[in-house]
């Protein structure tokens, strides 16, 4: 099993100050097998820790669109600037990558709603149903709409510093190319820590 966080920021995100090269000592600290670097608007530091740490680095970003955010998983350049959900997803899926909605549901950050997830129909790969910095009901929210449209579900612990790795993550048996991951995740076990300290929980 592959331990994995799919979410996660360095100091190519303008409120994440984490070097790439802590980030890699850090992850081998806390046991992360692998991780997607998703920085804001940008893949550049993605792409350079996949040339530091091609073991670890899935090249990821989450990227603003006119709804919400999207994670573009397995990348190979950055996205351009101010387009629409549909516009990222399909760019995404152009480079052989899979789309993920991030908190969609959280009310405090860029966030769908039913009716523009439901919009992207099959351009969306996955939602992710734990975010640590969501509250409560948009997780949830978003682990029901999982279940009702049977979307693939992923916890990421969208880590802003090298403290807040190997709180949550996903473990998921080794897998080939990006939709051999796909199939995998809809199996994965999320193990996920409150930012409260409690003991992790396992679904």
């Amino acid at each position: 099993m592959l331990r994995i966080d799919l979410h996660l920021h360095s100091e190519f995100s303008p409120d994440s100050r984490t070097p790439l090269d802590q980030l890699v000592e850090a992850c081998a600290r806390v046991g992360l097998d692998q991780v997607a670097l998703t920085d804001h608007n940008t893949a550049a530091g993605a792409l350079e820790l996949a040339l530091l740490a091609p073991d670890l680095a899935i090249v990821g970003e989450e990227v603003r669109t006119d709804q919400g955010e999207i994670i573009g998983l397995f990348m190979s350049s950055s996205l351009p600037a101010r387009i629409t959900a549909v516009e990222a997803c399909d760019l995404i899926h152009g480079m052989g990558g899979l789309t993920y909605a991030a908190h969609p549901f959280d009310r405090r950050r860029a966030h769908f709603d039913q009716v523009s997830l439901d919009r992207l129909g099959d351009r969306l790969d996955i939602v992710e149903v734990y975010n640590p910095w969501s509250g409560p009901e948009a997780n949830l929210m978003a682990e029901e709409y999982c279940r009702a449209r049977d979307k693939i579900a992923a916890t990421g612990s969208d880590a802003h510093s090298v403290e807040e790795l190997g709180l949550s993550w996903m473990e998921i048996d080794d897998y080939g190319d990006s939709a051999d991951f796909l199939l995998k995740l809809r199996s994965a076990r999320h193990v996920v820590t409150p930012l409260s300290g409690r003991a992790p929980r396992t679904r």
